[in-house]
């Protein structure tokens, strides 16, 4: 208890305080946090629709992919992207591995099949005779998309919420892609492991609690914006 007792002393002095080094990880981790989801959401319902609407050769292979990606080990996307990533790997001469770019990507790998999956299974929810009164009042194909994802908004900032959970809480792929370098490339999860290696215990529970009300701050957010939503609709 004293321990715990400790980490919460120390997490209200480094947030009174405005500790710099703290400011930094946290805006880092918001920044490639943030970014991966914005690619696997602009990418990921689009495609997730494609699934939903179309029929076509291979399709329930593609499905499958996606709901087995959706279970993906992150340690087993973070050594995918390291070896497209290494010098002897297709993308080494961008010299990305061990950067922030580097982390985005291995988000971005691990939030994609939770979008296009989540995406994919709120629009077959949609009745068939919904569709079909879109058609016949004559809505073109992406006129239809944005109305029918209209329709499943509130499931959308499900998506979204879900998708953001699997990434700032993530910690094997950044640290192997990333490397946790202290002020370049270490966000939140990997300075717990760091702080807790080392026996900085009180430094690893305040980090563990900024990460946390960081986390719950964005998620009631959404839950506002996913609730006023619901009632409107």
């Amino acid at each position: 208890m004293q321990v715990l007792w400790n980490g919460l002393v120390e997490a209200l002095r480094l947030l009174a305080g405005g500790d710099s080094d703290l400011l930094q990880i946290t805006l880092r981790s918001l920044w490639v946090s943030g970014l991966a989801l914005l690619v696997a959401v602009v990418v990921g319902v689009p495609l997730g629709g494609l699934l939903a609407l179309r029929h076509f050769r291979g399709r329930r292979f593609a499905v499958a992919a996606v709901n087995t990606g959706m279970a993906a080990p992150p340690v087993v996307v973070g050594l995918l992207v390291a070896l497209f990533l290494t010098r002897s790997g297709p993308f080494g001469d961008l010299a990305l591995l061990y950067t922030n770019w580097a982390m985005v990507m291995a988000q971005v790998v691990i939030a994609l099949p939770i979008v296009i999956g989540l995406s994919l299974a709120a629009l077959q929810q949609l009745e068939e005779g919904f569709r079909q009164q879109i058609e016949a009042l004559g809505a073109g194909r992406f006129q239809a998309f944005l109305l029918q994802l209209r329709e499943i908004r509130v499931a959308l900032l499900a998506t979204v919420m879900a998708a953001f959970g699997a990434v700032i809480s993530e910690v094997g792929a950044v640290m192997m892609v990333g490397g946790n370098i202290r002020g370049q490339t270490q966000v939140l999860t990997g300075a717990i492991v760091q702080e807790t290696r080392i026996g900085r215990f009180a430094s690893a529970i305040a980090l563990a609690i900024v990460l946390m009300v960081l986390a719950f701050g964005t998620n009631l957010a959404l839950t506002f914006i996913q609730q006023h939503g619901r009632r409107r609709a």
